[in-house]
């Protein structure tokens, strides 16, 4: 039977394990930002610098920079599944160049955070068509401006046919997510307590989250409950862990909250 690492962090948790409801672990993967193009604007050898060709000199526009369209890769049919390659194209699809460089990743970087690709429902009109075109819902979550992005992109045509842009929606947390708040919780001095009991189960030190199973559920404020460091979770993304030692114990973490948008940790009064 598990057992379940208490000593350190509190309440004894009943059960062999904890059971997590609602979340979903999908895979995040931070896009690359756009490569930029140098500026070689110049002199004509026939002109003076007052008399600059158009097109040349500081003020020039530096020449465009045109992607290659990714590749179709491996395709589904129908109703089936999206295949890897599909789940790939569709999030280079869905990703802007003004997204991509205007948007941040839940480790601060350039690129909004992956969250998930999905098979799109057709369209009413569509449901008994057997040409019916293959749809994907990409989701981003964009920590610059805590909001969630969704493109719907036509897999036939390679086109975003729709994006909606919304404030305040949690989706299911992306494993990258999970990964960057046990990194924040194992550096912050209210995580000595997750590390002595893994430390209790294993004899080794826990430095990575490379070392622990992680699960958990989105955090949303509840007035009263917390304290005032977590009252814009729901508007943050924050999260609570479920951390389990590999091939071990489970450890009771469920006192800590961690909010990604703003890399702080907090613990709940849990009596």
């Amino acid at each position: 039977m598990r057992k379940i690492v208490h000593r350190h962090l509190g309440k004894v948790v009943a059960g062999a394990a904890i059971a997590v409801a609602g979340t979903a672990v999908m895979v995040g993967i931070t896009l690359p930002g756009t490569a930029g193009a140098d500026d070689t604007g110049g002199n004509n050898g026939g002109q003076t610098a007052q008399q600059t060709a158009p097109g040349q000199g500081a003020d020039a526009v530096p020449p465009g920079v045109v992607e290659e369209a990714p590749s179709e890769g491996d395709k589904g049919t129908g109703d089936d599944p999206l295949t890897d390659d599909e789940m790939e194209r569709a999030a280079k699809l869905a990703a802007s160049p003004q997204l991509r460089n205007g948007g941040e990743n839940v480790e601060g970087d350039r690129g909004p955070q992956r969250v998930g690709v999905d098979l799109a429902e057709p369209d009413a009109a569509e449901v008994d068509g057997r040409s019916a075109p293959r749809r994907a819902e990409v989701t981003f979550y964009d920590y610059k401006a805590d909001a969630l992005v969704t493109r719907t992109v036509n897999l036939d045509t390679g086109k975003v046919e729709q994006s909606t842009t919304e404030h305040g929606v949690q989706p299911p947390l992306s494993r990258a997510e999970y990964a960057e708040a046990a990194e924040l919780l194992i550096a912050d001095p209210l995580g000595a307590g997750m590390k002595a009991d893994y430390k209790d189960a294993t004899d080794k030190e826990l430095t990575s989250p490379d070392q622990l199973l992680l699960n958990g559920a989105v955090y949303r404020a509840a007035p009263g409950a917390q304290p005032a460091v977590l009252d814009k979770c729901g508007e943050h993304r924050c999260v609570r862990l479920f951390p389990k030692v590999k091939n071990g114990p489970w450890i009771d973490a469920r006192s800590f909250v961690i909010d990604l948008s703003a890399r702080k940790v907090a613990k709940l009064d849990m009596r």
